[in-house]
């Protein structure tokens, strides 16, 4: 499993499912866009997600990095994306092969994002659609997380 996380100052993200347009919105917090592999399991995801949550990454009052997103009572934004999972080893098409076929990643994607409505505000792109982000990226922070 792989997420890339951003700190954001906001986010919005458009999306259209089959034709349905809608939007969500969210202010200072994260984007994390996750790609599931064929080899993940529930016990990856929850760790994964654990770690995302966790992740010191705001600034206190000493200007260090020491606070999560629920420290500071932030937001998250959170979107599958498959194409973490290429493999871009080989020429110039990249492969996917290793990322799960949406039966199997759907369910984690969705507990992924349950893990963080216990404590932390969501809003979540929708499983599948075409999606269009535009964030405001703080610092800039962005990491790439795997587990």
């Amino acid at each position: 499993m792989k997420a890339v996380v951003q700190r954001v100052k906001s986010a919005v993200i458009d999306i259209d499912d089959n034709g349905n347009i809608s939007r969500e919105e969210i202010g200072q917090g994260l984007v994390i866009l996750l790609g599931i592999y064929t080899t993940d399991t529930e016990q990856n995801m929850k760790q994964l997600a654990e770690r995302c949550r966790g992740m010191r990454i705001f600034t206190d009052e000493n200007d260090k990095m020491n606070l999560s997103v629920n420290d500071i009572g932030g937001e998250v934004l959170i979107v599958s994306n498959f194409t973490l999972c290429a493999d871009t080893s080989h020429g110039k098409r990249p492969s996917f092969i290793a990322a799960a076929r949406p039966e199997q990643a759907k369910p984690l994607y969705d507990q992924f994002i349950e893990i963080f409505k216990t404590h932390t505000p969501v809003k979540t792109g929708v499983f599948g659609a075409d999606m269009k982000i535009d964030l405001v990226n703080d610092g800039p922070i962005t990491l790439i997380v795997e587990g």
